[in-house]
């Protein structure tokens, strides 16, 4: 195992530090990284790991980091699409793909396209573009390895049948930091608040879409293009201690699930390893220590996001880029102090509807899309 290569898009952010911890424990070689603009991090990693190839998206910080590292043999390339570059040049047997939101689809792309091995933390990808994604995976005969936690649950429980058996999936979600408000007490909720997750430790923009809700609808999209089952056949139930990760109920009602202790480094370790498992980095789930386990169905008229997802998946098209560029957008505001939790809902819904297209898709219907509902959230704020 000591000689896989991997690399990692997405590298000083949250799955990816985690990933660079799983590399340095089993002894793999990171090759290529990529990152926005935080070269501290990335010159830490090349010189940990000889990285052979950096890419930073800011040129201002690539700059940088080319001279505080000229006494290695990294290559530094820079710009908006150097991930994409990146994913394409690397010599890596497996890609991990934590690039923060719609950014990351061209590296997924190219990734496929480029015949690799996918280990995929980009939930956009599969949202904006899960039809063209899932060609390209059949079409290179390359299975996606999903890193999500929930994801990774619903892939491990789903080798305990048959896919003709699946009666649904049930993917669990924290509740944020939210739970059991009320759209009065959403109305001014603070950004510094948003940003408490109860459990896990992640990126700004995920944390914000933890507490909406809007992250596990992504997820429902994620699910139903990773695994060929509807989205009518997904649901969502609200599990706060976060020690089951999702489950799998077959056709004889018997619910297989995923327990164990919130870390994400077991999630991104069994990608790399599939199908074999070893000793993971995660501390053992000690069930003496389990006060209770309790579960929740989501409150859909508070929180009306995970409903509209479902809605999006149904329509196809460009819709699904549309939701992803309308909240990318409305994140933003939100974390500006510009708008509150209430405004975000309403205006992600509006921009999906309205800039979303049901015929036709294709990679520009998907940017096209995603840069209308952008413009739309914005110009509606100025009202």
């Amino acid at each position: 195992m000591s000689n896989k290569v991997i690399a990692v898009l997405g590298a000083t952010g949250s799955v990816g530090t985690q990933a660079l911890d799983v590399a340095r424990k089993k002894g793999y070689t990171v090759d290529t990284i990529s990152c926005r603009r935080d070269i501290k991090k990335a010159e830490k990693a090349i010189r940990e790991f000889n990285v052979k190839l950096c890419a930073v998206e800011d040129s201002e910080a690539a700059s940088l980091l080319r001279a505080s590292i000229k006494d290695t043999c990294c290559k530094v390339i820079s710009g908006e699409g150097s991930a994409v570059i990146a994913a394409e040049e690397t010599s890596a047997d497996i890609v991990i793909n934590s690039v923060t939101g719609i950014a990351g689809l061209m590296p997924t792309v190219k990734t496929l396209e480029a015949g690799k091995k996918l280990a995929l933390a980009n939930k956009e990808s599969l949202v904006t573009a899960g039809m063209y994604v899932m060609y390209l995976a059949g079409k290179n005969n390359k299975e996606i390895l999903p890193v999500d936690s929930e994801h990774c649950a619903v892939w491990q429980s789903l080798r305990s049948g048959k896919k003709s058996e699946v009666k649904r999936l049930i993917l669990t979600a924290s509740g944020g930091p939210f739970f059991s408000y009320s759209r009065e007490e959403l109305e001014k909720v603070t950004p510094a608040e948003a940003l408490k997750h109860p459990t896990w430790n992640m990126g700004t923009k995920i944390t914000v879409d933890s507490a909406t809700l809007m992250n596990k609808g992504f997820e429902v999209i994620e699910a139903a293009w990773l695994f060929g089952i509807p989205a009518e056949k997904i649901d969502v139930i609200i599990h706060r201690e976060s020690i089951i990760h999702s489950m799998v109920e077959y056709n004889d009602n018997m619910v297989i699930a995923q327990l164990g202790v919130p870390d994400m480094r077991s999630c991104i370790q069994y990608a790399l390893t599939y199908p074999d498992r070893y000793d993971s980095p995660a501390e053992q789930l000690d069930f003496t220590k389990i006060s209770k386990l309790t579960f929740f169905k989501p409150d859909t008229d508070t929180f009306p996001l995970l409903k509209l997802a479902k809605k999006v998946y149904s329509l196809g098209g460009s819709y699904g880029a549309a939701l992803n560029g309308a909240n990318e957008e409305a994140v933003r505001l939100f974390l500006e102090g510009k708008i509150n939790l209430n405004r975000l809902f309403d205006l992600v819904e509006t921009a999906t509807l309205a800039c979303g297209e049901k015929n036709g898709f294709s990679l520009s219907a998907v940017y096209d899309a995603d840069a209308r509902a952008k413009a739309y959230v914005r110009e509606r704020c100025k009202l």
